[in-house]
Order: structure tokens, then sequence, then C-alpha cells
């Protein structure tokens, strides 16, 4: 009998791959942070003896919930300039704000609320898009959380950097930073076609295939974007990006709520990724991705949640329904984008975007042991005939009872085990404090 760190007991494991099989009364062996093995349960008592044994009767074990898009800090403006149009609520709210009140202790504590809720809604790795990735990657190395860190790049001045050249200076110093932390990955975040030109978009496409690092950017989310597009460059977004040499498997290309068949076919042929955001794109009324065209062309489709401003929460279970009865309703037809695709869009769609497919994305052995526990036995998802249907279309995130990153056991029994609630708590206190004193100044 081998002895290891932790063995995992589960009503049902869902691995993702390598295909979407359900696994009843089955048990995960994790050891040196690494998933070692996946058995059952009957197997599994005579093989392992583990340090620390957890008994999840009535749970489903899955792979660690993956947010391809977040604006992380962006939790402390939750619900700020609601009802508004995108460029509308960016102009007259966001803006402004971020202006006035982004600072690196800003991003601190808005990445930590912002963690600390995805975390409590099963997700162990997401995409982060902001200013100041270097506090986020602080705020993700001390909860003990995998994030990709966005170096954001614009045109026009910002409390980071002053000009592109500058922006993508700190971007190196950033990668140099932390190298050598391995739950932490960089990639490029040009902002958006509207807000970066020519220039330093070309000298990303130079890095990017220089270093090997991901391309985050916002494109095609709303019909004003395309229309003045067409106006200043006499181009549309994606083929202004394609000729600058962006479209390749590098580019995570955000919402795309406006896309045509050929550029549909466009994004397939050269391997561009997309990450749906389908709860932001409702509240903003920016469009619908057609999802279940991309899928069906081969691109590969992930999940985000956007920023908390624009959602406002940072739910991938959420985003999870919301795709599937999205893709239904626009398409007239119930079969497509079926549980097991919201599922794998969620979890291996999102690791293959960030090229962490190898680490994580699925439960295997030798990948890291990023796993999310969910108590299917509330009334919500009773009775369970199929665990996958159930967990797509009636759990929610209050049922995530247990998450494990890289091993690491961050929330037990619904509890935090790296982070002092009591002090974060009294953190949002102040910023809402400052902030809304500053509204009520100007409201006078």
């Amino acid at each position: 009998m081998r002895h290891i760190d932790t063995l995992i007991y589960a009503s049902w494991v869902i691995p993702v791959e390598p295909d979407d099989r359900v696994l009843e009364q089955h048990a995960i062996a994790v050891h040196k942070g690494e998933i070692l093995d996946i058995l059952p349960i009957s197997k599994a008592v005579h093989t392992y003896s583990a340090r620390i044994t957890h008994r999840l009767s009535g749970h489903v074990l899955i792979p660690g919930l993956i947010n391809t898009h977040t604006h992380a800090a962006m939790t402390l403006l939750r619900g700020y300039g609601s009802d508004k149009p995108l460029m509308q609520w960016l102009n007259e709210y966001i803006w402004p704000a971020e202006q006035t009140w982004v600072s690196d202790e800003f991003v601190a504590d808005g990445s930590r609320l912002a963690m600390a809720e995805m975390i409590r809604s099963g997700i162990t790795c997401f995409n982060d898009m902001y200013f100041y990735p270097d506090s986020v990657a602080d705020v993700a190395l001390e909860l003990g959380m995998r994030a990709c860190l966005g170096m954001i790049v614009l045109d026009f001045p910002s409390s980071w950097a002053k000009d592109p050249d500058a922006y993508l200076l700190r971007a190196e110093d950033l990668q140099k930073k932390y190298a050598d932390q391995p739950l932490l990955s960089c990639a490029y975040a040009p902002h958006a076609p509207y807000s970066v030109s020519d220039e330093p978009l070309s000298e990303i496409v130079r890095l990017s295939a220089e270093k090997n690092l991901r391309v985050h950017m916002h494109v095609h989310e709303t019909l004003d974007e395309i229309q003045q597009s067409i106006k200043d460059h006499q181009k549309r977004p994606l083929q202004r990006l394609d000729a600058l040499g962006l479209l390749n498997d590098k580019l995570l290309a955000v919402h795309m709520a406006q896309l045509t068949d050929t550029e549909i076919q466009r994004v397939a042929e050269t391997g561009v990724h997309v990450v749906h955001c389908p709860e932001s794109n409702m509240k903003l009324a920016s469009g619908f991705c057609p999802v279940a065209q991309l899928l069906k062309a081969g691109v590969n489709v992930a999940l985000g949640t956007d920023g908390s401003a624009s959602n406002d929460d940072l739910d991938i279970l959420g985003e999870m329904r919301s795709a599937a009865f999205l893709a239904k309703a626009i398409s007239g037809d119930a079969s497509q984008v079926s549980a097991a695709q919201a599922l794998r869009m969620a979890t291996i769609n999102g690791a293959k975007a960030l090229g962490l497919d190898e680490i994580t994305g699925s439960l295997e052995a030798g990948k890291a042991a990023d796993i999310t526990a969910i108590d299917m036995s509330a009334l919500s998802t009773q009775p369970v005939y199929n665990p996958l249907t159930q967990l797509v279309y009636s759990a929610s995130r209050d049922q995530v009872s247990d998450v494990w990153i890289a091993g690491r056991h961050v929330l037990k029994s619904k509890n935090f085990t790296t982070l002092d609630m009591q002090a974060l708590n009294s953190k949002i206190a102040h910023w809402r404090s400052l902030i809304s004193g500053a509204d009520n100044v100007k409201e006078t």
C-alpha cells in the first residue's frame, strides 16, 4: 500500500477528459500537488493510505473551473454605473473612477475580493486584464490561486504607464519578476482595437511570437465598435487585426458578439480562441456570441465572467448555464451546447486557450490537483439522475464545498484556509466609503 498526501472519496468524479464520462463512487489520489490516480473507491482503500482523507458523500468532483476573462480589481466598482450601454458606461463612469482611484492598493484589495469570490465559486484559475498586474500576482501567490497576468497595453496614459512603450517595458519587468512562479503565467493584454493603435499591436505580434506568450484582447464586443473601425480604418476590427498578423493560435478574442459567417470561418482557420462572456454581454446589450456556429466550425470557445462591474458576479457555474441556454435559444436547437460542452468551455477549453492544458483543465493523472467539490445533496439538485446535467442546469456556486489548487486545500467545508475575511471586509468598507463619499460630493 502506497502512502500519499491526500485521498478524496466522492460519489461522482467528472474528469472532462479523455471524454465526458461520469465515474461513480470514485476517488482521487493526490501527491505532491499532482493527481496521482483516479480509481474506484473499492480499489483505492486497498491501494493507498493517505495523510489526509476526505469522504465527500453526495458530492461531485470536477476540474477546477477556469475564468478565462476577468478584470479582478473591478470588484470594488461592482454595480457602479449600471444599466448603461458599454461606451457610455466606460466614458462616464468607469474610466473617470479609474483615473481617480486606481493604484496598487486599489488593485490589491479589489483582486483579493475577486479571488475570494472566485475560490468560493469553485474557480481555481483566472485570466486577468488590468493595471498593476504585479499587485494581482502578489495576492494570487498569497491566496494560492492560479492566474494568468494580463500585461495591459493602451494608447493613452494611466497611473500604470504613460504610453505604449512604457506599458511594454513594464510588461517585460513583470515577466522577469514572476518567471519562476509555477502558479503564474503572463499574456499581453492590449485592451481593444479601438484603444490600441497599429504600431504597438505590431510590436505585440512580434513579442508574442518571440516569447511564446498569449494575447488577450476585447474584440467585436459591440456594433458601435465595428462601425467606428470602418469609419477610422476602413476595415472591421477583425480585418484590421488579421492584416497586422494578430489572428493566430495565441490570440484570445474576448466577447466576439458581432460576427459574420466569413469571420467565423477565418477565426477557425487561424486557430483563434474565443472567450464567451454571456452575462456581461446581456447586461450591456452588446450582442450574442454565435457559440454554436463557432463550435461547429472547430473554434475553441472558453468562458469568462468579465469584470464584476459589468456582470455583476464572478460565477462560472452561472455562466455555463447562461451559455448553454443562450446557444439553444439563438440557434433554435435544444441540442446545441450540451451540458458536457458547457463544462468543457469552463474547464479544458479555458486551459487550452491559456496554453495550460498540460497542467490543468481536466482531472488526469500527472496534472495539477486543481479540484472543485460540489455538494449535490442540496434540494435544488435532487434527485440526481445525471450529475453532469444537474451540475450545469441546477447547481449553484453556493453548493461548492471544497477547492484544491495544486493540491493545496484553499477552501475547506466552505471556509477559506488562506484568507482573513475580517481584514478583507474592513478593506471593502474602506473603499466603499471613499468612492461613495466622492460621488456624494460631486452630486452636491
